[in-house]
């Protein structure tokens, strides 16, 4: 007698609505509280990249990740202001209210959480999905004043797709909670054009409609060999799974570790030094905005080469000052890099940037014990960093790519 079938999984994911603007109008009341429009991010001078906009300044075509000077010429008359360091504090509020209904939560990004209710029927006596994200969506408005719109599904994929459309903007109809039930995947999918799916940025929408594929039901209308034909088996196989709302990826918790770690193993050695530092630079992103991501601070930064013959070397640096933004974690990092290939010259097959020796952003004592010294890192290099990470939790690494270092 075959085994019974686990039943489906359950979902969800907190999407904390408008979150950065919600922040500013909370920590600057007399400004940024009372500013219908509002942008956050970059500088009222034009430089930098928008990380949020009020519901009212995006009516007038403002959108995160668009130039800032591009932002203050379709709405010349919004507030602009930085982002606010409280965005680490207030994550954690909502954090401590969601970990409260349920035993497994996954941080995204600093204003998203993946929930998993497995195992929590008998709790919630019977109730729906949507019956406990409404629950849990009311006690996060009572107790941190933020609303967050819940999407839910069986699958990771689903329950983010799900969340774009829970939002209560004017004219939807939405209540803040939309929830995709077990066996309406399909049928939900077929709404979406490709371009909505995480994973498929500019460049591969671009070649998928070279293929003439643009929508979901474009892909369904094809076979697997059809399909492998126009993309390859590799990522035929990915398609065809995505369009289907098919995700096994797990709601799995990231316990604060002892170090945050980003190596990459490259296809062909590399020793022309310019290609490493632009590799480095990318590993320094993703490990910062981890680091970032957990509301910590590091002061120790290694880097790993590991050399075509398979030697393995590092090197160290413990600074005085606790750093976060990528520009500070690049000049150490950067620094080690050149002593490890001045000591032995030989092309590297494996780099590797770890960041340890953490602290909290609040344990930082700003202006106490001022030095003649240059500091590494200032509030606008932590706050650009934190910009930057929003604007690729909505839109991929690849929206914004990291510049590359020379001198």
């Amino acid at each position: 007698m075959p085994a019974p079938l686990p039943p489906p999984r359950r979902i969800l994911l907190a999407d904390a609505d408008a979150f950065f603007v919600a922040v500013a109008r909370m920590v600057d009341p007399e400004g940024a509280g009372r500013a219908t429009l509002l942008i956050v991010g970059g500088s009222a001078e034009g430089r930098g990249v928008v990380c949020s906009a009020s519901y009212e300044a995006r009516k007038f075509g403002v959108r995160s990740a668009m130039p800032m000077s591009r932002a203050i010429r379709l709405c010349p008359d919004a507030l602009v202001v930085p982002v606010p360091r409280a965005c680490s504090s207030k994550h954690r509020e909502i954090r401590a209210v969601l970990d409260r209904f349920v035993p497994l939560v996954q941080a995204a990004s600093i204003d998203e959480w993946y929930l998993d209710l497995g195992g929590t029927e008998a709790l919630y006596g019977g109730a729906t999905l949507r019956e406990i994200a409404h629950r849990i969506r009311d006690a996060v408005l009572a107790e941190t004043g933020f609303t967050v719109s819940f999407g839910g599904g069986t699958s990771k994929l689903v329950a983010k797709l799900a969340v774009e459309r829970a939002k209560p903007k004017p004219g939807t109809g939405a209540d803040g909670v939309n929830v995709i039930e077990p066996g309406q995947e399909l049928a939900f999918m077929q709404l979406l054009a490709l371009a909505d799916i995480p994973g498929i940025g500019p460049k591969t929408q671009a070649r998928l409609a070279e293929r003439g594929l643009r929508t979901v039901n474009d892909v369904l209308a094809l076979d697997q060999a059809a399909l492998s034909r126009l993309v390859g088996p590799g990522d035929a196989e990915w398609l065809t799974a995505r369009v289907r709302g098919i995700d096994d990826g797990e709601v799995a918790e990231r316990d604060v570790a002892r170090s945050i770690s980003r190596d990459e193993t490259f296809a062909a050695d590399i020793n022309d030094d310019l290609l490493l530092e632009g590799e480095l630079t990318e590993l320094v992103g993703r490990a910062g905005a981890d680091l970032r991501g957990d509301g910590l601070t590091t002061r120790t930064i290694t880097v790993r080469v590991r050399d075509a013959d398979f030697t393995t070397r590092q090197a160290s640096r413990t600074v005085d000052e606790a750093l976060e933004s990528d520009k500070a974690l690049y000049t150490v990092a950067r620094e080690l890099l050149h002593k490890l290939r001045k000591a032995r010259r030989m092309p590297a097959r494996l780099l590797g940037v770890s960041l340890s020796n953490f602290t909290a952003p609040a344990a930082r004592q700003l202006g106490l014990f001022e030095t003649s010294a240059v500091p590494l890192e200032t509030p606008r290099d932590r706050d650009l960093s934190r910009a930057l990470d929003a604007v690729r939790a909505r839109f991929g690494r690849a929206s914004i790519a990291p510049g590359r270092k020379r001198g």
